[in-house]
């Protein structure tokens, strides 16, 4: 009686069982992250094209970088990612406790990123690299580099970073969700969905920086 009941637990009306359930939330999630590769997909192709015609200005950029910091964010969200594949485990065991907590360090490394890149922000607008603002890195370019191809290279910078921050905030905004859910005990052996497919948005958002990283900081080497 009581395993019938946790199987039906969650369970909507316009689906016949939790299994059917479950799969059509996996593929809901799935195509929506399909539409999250086009979107950033389109954005690698701009940076891919602009990078070929302007490289050494797009060198000259990346070595403006921070690359520690780059790195260290690197290391905090494959951290993450494993805390919160633990969460999942946690979820499918019915594991209330264990779930709750690695919920909340999946936020804590998700926050710890943030405030690295705010830090990284800081910096860029402390010495002039913001475009169109205050940019001015004169001082910090070798003779003869182009201003205007490093400022585009900026452009990219922002905006690629800006919207992989924009969608770490609405993950963390997530992972509070089911933190919450998880404290009540709503996620058991016959019904972890949500933390699933929160997992597959999570995993997804830390894979895109595993591709930014590289193509941003790691340009041409370092002198």
């Amino acid at each position: 009686m009581h395993d019938a009941a946790a199987h039906s637990y969650g369970l909507a009306h316009h689906f016949e069982d939790i299994e059917q359930q479950h799969e059509a939330g996996n593929l809901g999630m799935w195509v929506f992250l399909v539409t999250e590769i086009m979107f950033f997909g389109g954005l690698f192709a701009g940076y891919a094209i602009y990078r070929a015609e302007y490289l050494p200005a797009f060198e000259a950029g990346s070595r403006l970088l921070d690359i520690q910091l780059g790195a260290t964010n690197t290391a905090v969200l494959i951290g993450s990612s494993l805390t919160m594949a633990l969460a999942v485990h946690a979820a499918q065991t019915g594991k209330r406790n264990a779930q709750v907590f690695f919920l909340l360090l999946t936020m804590v490394l998700g926050a710890t990123f943030l405030g690295i890149k705010y830090v990284e922000y800081a910096h860029k607008w402390e010495h002039h690299l913001v475009p169109g603002l205050r940019f001015a890195p004169d001082e910090m370019l070798k003779p003869g580099t182009s201003l205007p191809n490093v400022q585009l290279y900026f452009c990219f910078y922002f905006f690629m970073t800006g919207l992989h921050a924009l969608h770490m905030i609405i993950g963390m905004g997530i992972m509070a969700v089911l933190t919450r859910m998880a404290w009540k005990g709503r996620f058991h052996s016959g019904y972890y969905a949500p933390v699933e497919v929160s997992g597959l948005y999570w995993h997804f958002v830390d894979i895109v920086w595993i591709f930014l990283f590289p193509l941003l900081y790691l340009i041409g080497g370092r002198y």
